[in-house]
């Protein structure tokens, strides 16, 4: 983001969230981007499903995706940097790696919780092999009266869950009972367009052996969204099959991240998909493709 220019070619290592995210904006301002990453997909733990979609509207976009790559090398050359990549599983008999050419690279392979220097052992407390601080269910640290929560605890690195957790904090502390349930948090990928989703992913519910069923419902088929000519992507919802409990939704699409929190509305109050269908949706909205991909579970949505 203190680039002094739009470089030509920018080199981006990871296809996680913020390397899409900066490689989005870089992109849409005109520069040339490519995206190397280790695995063979991008935003792993993102619905299968959905990351396929997003893949495929991105390079629509421009972006170049070099999947299942590995960096070997970078170093300057004069004003350029030259990467070398070779396959994640080695190379090949014979086969050569290949260098590519970039203005500028951006390295976006995690993040991790700053711990360090924060004077931890003078008070007792000690950081697991994550670098993270373990904590109870109360956030209380092993050290008396030092509570910790946030990106230095376990789980995403997210302003919002923080959020809630400083907020569980202060009740505890003051003598109140607090609780997250973070199956209701929602990840966004701010993007164009955005990614959003809350809960399982349909991978992790099979993989769980988890009995469920799935509505989709596709924007080109929102009158909102056809107005607006943002149609790219979809909403997909899953609930358990006997129950009818959202246990996951994810969306591609104009304005995703505003989107999914009708859906942890429903879930934070334990729902199913017929109580997110029973709310009146105003039309014309983005909304709507919420309602009819739940509508869509029971193969009742109107507009497809």
């Amino acid at each position: 983001l203190s680039l002094e220019k739009v470089p030509n070619h920018l080199v981006i290592i990871g296809a996680g969230v913020i390397g899409l995210e900066l490689g989005s904006v870089w992109q849409r301002l005109g520069a040339r981007v490519t995206v190397v990453e280790f695995l063979d997909r991008i935003c792993p733990g993102m619905d299968n499903e959905i990351a396929r979609q997003f893949r495929r509207t991105l390079e629509g976009q421009g972006l170049t995706f070099r999947l299942g790559q590995r960096v070997v090398e970078a170093k300057t050359s004069g004003q350029k940097v030259k990467v070398t990549i070779e396959p994640s599983k080695g190379l090949a008999d014979g086969a050569e790696a290949e260098t590519l050419t970039a203005d500028n690279v951006l390295v976006a392979i995690g993040r991790r919780p700053f711990t360090q220097a924060l004077g931890l052992e003078t008070v007792g407390i000690e950081t697991d092999k994550r670098g993270t601080i373990p904590v109870d269910g109360g956030f209380r640290t092993s050290a008396p009266g030092i509570f910790a929560i946030g990106d230095v605890i376990d789980g995403p690195m997210l302003a919002h869950k923080a959020e809630k957790e400083g907020v569980a904090v202060a009740e505890i502390i003051a003598g109140k009972s607090a609780s997250i349930d973070y199956g209701t948090v929602p990840g966004i990928v701010y993007t164009a367009p955005e990614v959003a989703n809350i809960g399982f992913a349909e991978q992790d519910l099979k993989e769980a052996g988890v009995a469920y069923k799935v509505g989709k419902f596709p924007f080109k088929a929102n009158s909102r969204a056809r107005a607006m000519g943002d149609t790219d992507g979809m909403v997909k919802v899953l609930a358990h099959k006997e129950t009818g409990r959202i246990l996951g939704a994810h969306i591609l699409g104009k304005d995703a991240g505003t989107l999914i929190h009708e859906v942890g509305a429903i879930m934070e109050f334990a729902g199913s998909y017929d109580d997110l269908i029973h709310v009146i949706h105003g039309h014309p909205t983005l909304n709507e493709a919420v309602k009819e991909a739940a509508m869509a579970i029971d193969k009742r949505a109107i507009h497809v």
